[in-house]
């Protein structure tokens, strides 16, 4: 079992960096199973980009179902996430019906299509985001209270990312900003799918970017309810603040203004010294 879990810390540490670092600060006996679990999501996610058709993944994400409740063709041991993810599970009872819902959501992203409206957007967020972020406090605390703070951190966090992933997306034809946000502001459509920078589009992405810093607002108002213990699982957050700012000024929204990785794990070190993001 250490080799599987050394191994879902080798893939967050390679594939999602912040939680690495941010993983850091936790203690080590619980260290493990939070990386376990970020593990678990890295291959949902993954999932979207590895296969062709919405089927295909489809399957892939059913074998997690099917793994989670003992029924896995195969030896679902033999998945060294899946194996850490079961332990985990077991070790710090994290809800099945919650990972599962987790799968659920996942499983959207397979089709490609747009969220009608904002609300659209956010409902699923709690329901992908929200609920890994929940998750984590549970792991790292049994008695936290993460509940109401999860959800605003989720929501923040899938906006940061989709206006990471706005250049990528778009190659694949796909829209990933909300319908009704880009009609008011008249973007054409097809100006996304070809990757044409436009003033109604920059104008789109500053006003998606800003719900998300004040759902950064509503984590930190509710900061004082997280434990210590369960506090790093949020200290990602410190870098999506800078990401949403940044692409609130932005003027080019398929050229992201990422941060430099020292200056990401510099914002996570003062948030995790300072005790709040």
């Amino acid at each position: 079992m250490q080799d599987a879990y050394h191994h879902c810390e080798t893939l967050v540490r390679e594939a999602d960096h912040d939680r690495f670092i941010a993983g850091l600060f936790v203690t080590a006996d619980r260290r493990p199973h939070l990386y376990a679990l970020y593990a678990f999501d890295i291959e949902l996610r993954r999932v979207d980009h590895v296969v062709r058709e919405a089927l295909a993944g489809e399957i892939r994400l059913q074998w997690w179902r099917d793994a989670l409740a003992g029924e896995a063709r195969g030896d679902a041991m033999a998945n060294p996430v899946a194996a850490a993810l079961i332990d985990t599970v077991a070790r710090r009872g994290l809800p099945a019906d919650a990972l599962t819902g987790l799968i659920d959501a996942r499983a959207r992203d397979l089709y490609g299509e747009p969220f009608p409206t904002l609300e659209a957007f956010e409902a699923r967020a709690r329901l992908s985001e929200a609920t890994v972020f929940n998750l984590a406090a549970r792991i790292l605390d049994d008695a936290g209270a993460a509940g109401q703070v999860s959800a605003p951190a989720g929501i923040a966090m899938a906006m940061a990312g989709v206006l990471h992933d706005l250049p990528h997306e778009a190659a694949r034809g796909r829209i990933s900003l909300p319908l009704d946000l880009l009609d008011r502001h008249a973007v054409a459509y097809d100006s996304i799918r070809s990757g044409t920078a436009t003033a109604p589009l920059a104008a789109a992405v500053a006003e998606f970017a800003r719900p998300g810093r004040a759902r950064l607002d509503e984590v930190r108002r509710g900061w004082a309810c997280l434990s210590p213990q369960a506090r790093p699982a949020f200290l990602p957050l410190a870098v999506t603040d800078a990401l949403l700012a940044r692409a609130e000024r932005n003027a080019d929204p398929f050229r992201p203004a990422g941060l430099a990785p020292w200056r990401r794990q510099w914002r996570i070190w003062r948030a995790a010294r300072r005790g709040q993001l």
